[in-house]
């Protein structure tokens, strides 16, 4: 029996797919009959200073031993909690601080060319390559992850796909009449994509979930006079239910990491409908095979959205297509690559 540590940053009450992640691997691990426990430290990004702090706290921390007991191996999931120290680290990387990378000019990002701003850009890149150059290996959450990784920073990471929380519970039913958008209410989910869609096509949207951006995406709703329902934070069941009686999902964020909502959508047999630039789900969702890849664009998956609403057979047959193509993705298979990487058999 081997003693792990799981490592992951947390925003106070927020809770979303890094969370669950982090505890799927908690109970996996710990299924396998190992000593497993959850160490986080809260993350706060404003102002400037803070993220810094945030790393150097991590940095301080070495998790070589707990309560007077050696610590086998430490995974560490996202910034900056792969700075902490030991010997024996494996990263599963799920994401960085995306508003110095990639989301730096875009409205995702508050960072600026000022020289403050781009010496801040330049720490973060420093502590990410002091972190994550110490890792024995790095594995990432999809290939857009491992892509952006040595795009920006120089250094390789493997694809590492894990399940979606509710793995086994997922039931293929009939082909509804209505669309489905399930997530965290987030401009980064542009979900008035989905919404500017129901009112082109002429459909039914619900959408299961709630963020920040709630509030905006619902005035649109109001102003377009367009069929949504905000079904809010759904239990587990409930979720499960319009996953089942959907007709198609939709999944339309700007470059996701990983955004296993595409395979909560094929594990029910639904077809999903996502854009070009999607990132993450692209790796699963192909167009004309397992859904439908549209320009970010209202009216071009409103129409895609229209076509698979009103075809229940091809819809039925993209979304077998996807269950097909994602049930080979295993929490057996995740942790035995983690804790091989980490000399633990």
């Amino acid at each position: 029996m081997a003693r792990i540590l799981v490592a992951s940053a947390q925003v106070p009450f927020a809770s979303g797919g890094a969370e669950r992640h982090a505890a799927g691997l908690v109970r996996e691990i710990r299924a396998l009959g190992h000593q497993v426990d959850l160490v986080q430290i809260p993350f706060k990004w404003y102002p400037r200073e803070e993220i810094l702090t945030s790393a150097l706290a991590w940095r301080l921390v070495d998790l070589s031993e707990a309560d007077g007991q050696r610590v086998d191996l430490v995974i560490p999931m996202k910034f900056p909690s792969y700075l902490v120290r030991h010997e024996n680290k494996v990263v599963w990387l799920i994401h960085q601080f995306r508003q110095a990378y990639d989301r730096f000019g875009t409205e995702g990002s508050d960072f600026t060319a000022s020289p403050e701003d781009t010496r801040f850009r330049e720490l973060i890149r420093a502590a990410d390559a002091e972190g994550l150059s110490s890792a024995r290996k790095i594995f990432t959450n999809a290939r857009n992850t491992a892509e952006r990784l040595r795009r920006f920073n120089g250094l390789e990471g493997e694809a590492l796909y894990h399940p979606p929380p509710l793995a086994g519970r997922y039931q293929e039913g009939p082909q509804g009449s209505f669309a489905l958008v399930v997530g965290r209410l987030d401009p980064w989910k542009r979900m008035d994509l989905a919404i500017e869609g129901a009112k082109a096509g002429g459909f039914r949207l619900v959408i299961a979930g709630q963020g920040p951006d709630g509030d905006r995406l619902r005035a649109l709703a109001r102003k377009l006079s367009a069929d949504v329902e905000f079904a809010g934070a759904v239990p587990d069941e409930e979720l499960l239910a319009l996953y089942s009686s959907c007709g198609c999902v939709l999944f339309t964020p700007a470059d996701e990491d990983y955004g296993y909502i595409a395979l909560e959508a094929f594990l029910s047999g639904k077809a999903v409908v996502t854009c070009a630039d999607s990132g993450g789900p692209l790796e699963f969702v192909k167009d004309g095979e397992t859904g439908l890849v549209m320009p970010p664009d209202g009216r071009a998956v409103g129409e895609a959205a229209r076509r698979l609403l009103a075809d229940p057979a091809r819809a039925r047959a993209l979304g077998a297509a996807g269950r097909d193509a994602v049930s080979g993705i295993s929490w057996k298979a995740a942790v035995t690559a983690l804790l091989g990487a980490g000399g633990i058999g």
